[in-house]
Parts: structure tokens; C-alpha cells; sequence
């Protein structure tokens, strides 16, 4: 089976960001990852390619302090080598058009912990940056379903944790960790044939 056969087409790629706020219309991208999947020689989903940026709050994008206190993210800390949301979201849809190519996939849809979360900002970024996005507009693949039916958990660490993926609390609210977790989670789920 290749990769366009699983789901429709659809490539699937992992997105998590962590936010200002809760107001994708105000509030800021301050970190993105996306973790491109393939397949292997087997057919099981792996992860193939990760892009992970820290990001510049766009000009007049609302800074939320609770949103900071939670994410712990310095928003001022030269050492974030911060790129704006048009170069991040720039490259991250480039390699995703050429893995779109390379998989002969139509469109990519977003995979996520509360997909519609993580896809309303990439579209809000998306129109600023006058970007053309890969992503369906609309359809997600979203793991809080997929791990409630699957191990009757929600919560992204107590999910993993229940099927035996490794979670370590110093590293959450990090885009690239959580999205590495969420990635684990849809493939391990995606694999397998059966409940454990």
C-alpha cells in the first residue's frame, strides 16, 4: 500500500504551536513544529522530515501573560533565534508541497491534540504572511478522538503514557516535543490493527 491510499489521498502532516493566547485572529504564533509523515517499507506511518521554528509575534499581535506564565516562552530572548511567521510557515509548506509531490498525495491535512486549535492559527498566519497553504481548510485528523477511542484517554500525556510511549512532563508545551509525542500517538494508533 503506498501512502496515498491510507487516508484518501491526504498527506498526512503532525502540527502543534504554542500561542500568546487563545485568539487566532489576535493573538501569536510563538512556535511551530510540523513533522512530515511517510511510510515505511512495511507500510506503518513514520515520521520523515521535522521543521520546528520559534516565531516573532506579528506587529500588534496581542501578548496574553497567562499564555506566557504557561508555555514558559521568552519572548524576548535573543537565544529563541526567532524567524517571522511568513519564513516559518513558508518553509514548513514547501516541504510539505514537495513531500505532496514525491507521495503523488492531493492535498495535506493537518494532524493535531485539538486539531482545529493548531489549524485556526496556521490559517490566521497563513492570510498575514499572503501565503498559499498545502493544508486542507477544514479537515483535521485529530488525536484527542483518536486516543479516546482508542485507550480511553484525551489528555495528550496520559494517552501516551497509557500505550507505552515514553512522557516527560520538563518537556511539554514545547511545539517540537508535543508534536513529537502526537506523532508517536497517530502512528502507533494508525499501525496497529487491533486494541492492545
Amino acid at each position: 500500500m503506498k501512502l496515498k491510499d491510507r487516508i484518501r489521498g491526504y498527506l498526512p502532516v503532525v502540527v502543534d504551536v504554542e500561542t500568546s493566547g487563545f485568539n487566532d485572529q489576535t493573538d501569536a504564533i510563538l512556535e511551530i513544529c510540523a513533522i512530515i509523515l511517510g511510510m515505511d517499507d512495511k507500510g506503518s506511518f513514520v515520521p520523515k522530515k521535522t521543521l520546528h521554528f520559534h516565531v516573532k509575534p506579528f506587529e500588534g499581535a496581542n501578548i496574553d501573560p497567562s499564555a506566557i506564565k504557561f508555555n514558559g516562552i521568552d519572548i524576548d530572548n535573543p537565544f529563541r533565534l526567532a524567524v517571522n511567521e511568513e519564513n516559518a510557515l513558508a518553509e514548513i509548506f514547501e516541504e510539505v508541497n514537495q513531500a505532496l509531490k514525491a507521495e503523488d498525495c492531493s492535498r495535506s491535512i493537518l494532524v493535531g491534540h485539538n486539531a482545529f486549535f493548531d489549524l485556526g492559527f496556521v490559517k490566521a498566519a497563513t492570510l498575514r504572511a499572503g501565503l498559499k497553504s498545502p493544508f486542507h481548510q477544514f479537515s483535521t485528523i485529530d488525536t484527542v478522538s483518536l486516543s479516546a477511542m482508542y485507550c480511553g484517554e484525551t489528555v495528550l500525556a496520559k494517552a501516551v503514557s497509557k500505550i507505552g510511549i515514553e512522557w516527560d512532563n520538563n518537556e511539554a508545551h514545547s511545539a517540537l516535543y508535543d508534536t513529537q509525542k502526537t506523532s508517536e500517538l497517530f502512528c502507533k494508533i494508525f499501525n496497529s490493527k487491533s486494541i492492545e
